[in-house]
């Protein structure tokens, strides 16, 4: 009896496996999210059962639910799993980084979307003693920082306001942005002018100055961090001009435009 019951309890990991996979295979391999019932009807599974499932890979972070749709797209959890092209991604910008690094004597980053906040992938560090820096993997808010502004420039409303419901928007120092509408606003002079600015939003005595990086696969940005004594706020539009055009060379670089 005791080895039959093995067998069931081994037959049923399998089918629990497999319904995952199916999950799994359906998410990621669409651009769209998907909602409970849509997900239950694709992989056959009962409503409860496919709940039960999205539930357990959204605590692990392998699915992520929008709060205002209720749908469901991957996760940063699959991020190990893409590091093939987050070292294609890193590989490429580096130069510039170090380049830009070289020219200003800042700490310039590399930043993609990982679920609801910016992770640092590359860091190219200021030679000055006292400098800013993250270190790869660090995680950060949307809403205070130069490269958060930039990726989210780029999003569309909706999932900026979902990301912000589910985060909010914490106070990070007395400059930091806490409300809405004044954020949604920031993020429309973003767009006008090409670049993003943490002034003092997420360190007191912190300047950030970010751009977009479009066309390469996933939303990403690069940026400067430096002191607010070094870098001042008359400085802000001449290594803006120098982000956008290193942001250019990185893009047709992606898209073979270059050549």
């Amino acid at each position: 009896m005791e080895q039959g019951g093995d067998s069931r309890d081994s037959a049923y990991s399998i089918r629990a496996v497999q319904r995952v996979c199916n999950i799994l295979d359906l998410i990621q391999e669409s651009p769209e999210s998907f909602s409970l019932t849509q997900v239950a009807e694709v992989t056959a599974l009962p409503k409860s059962s496919a709940y039960r499932y999205l539930a357990t890979l959204e605590s692990r972070r392998y699915v992520m639910r929008d709060p205002l749709s209720g749908t469901y797209r991957i996760g940063p959890a699959f991020l190990p799993l893409q590091s093939r092209q987050l070292t294609v991604l890193a590989d490429r910008v580096r130069p510039h980084l170090m380049r830009l690094r070289d020219e200003f004597r800042e700490t310039f980053n590399l930043g993609i979307l990982d679920g609801y906040r910016v992770s640092y992938v590359e860091i190219v560090e200021s030679p000055h003693s006292v400098r800013l820096a993250a270190r790869p993997g660090d995680r950060d808010h949307l809403h205070c920082t130069a490269l958060g502004k930039a990726i989210a420039a780029g999003l569309e409303e909706d999932r900026v306001k979902a990301i912000l419901y589910a985060e909010g928007l914490p106070r990070r120092t007395p400059a930091t942005i806490t409300d809405l509408p004044a954020y949604l606003e920031d993020l429309a002079r973003v767009r006008e002018r090409g670049y993003a600015v943490d002034d003092t939003e997420n360190e007191p005595d912190g300047r950030c100055v970010a751009v977009p990086l479009s066309d390469i696969g996933l939303p990403a940005a690069i940026s400067i961090s430096a002191p607010t004594t070094r870098l001042t706020s008359d400085g802000v539009a001449n290594v803006a001009k120098a982000l956008a055009d290193a942001a250019v060379v990185i893009r047709q670089e992606f898209t073979g435009a270059a050549g």
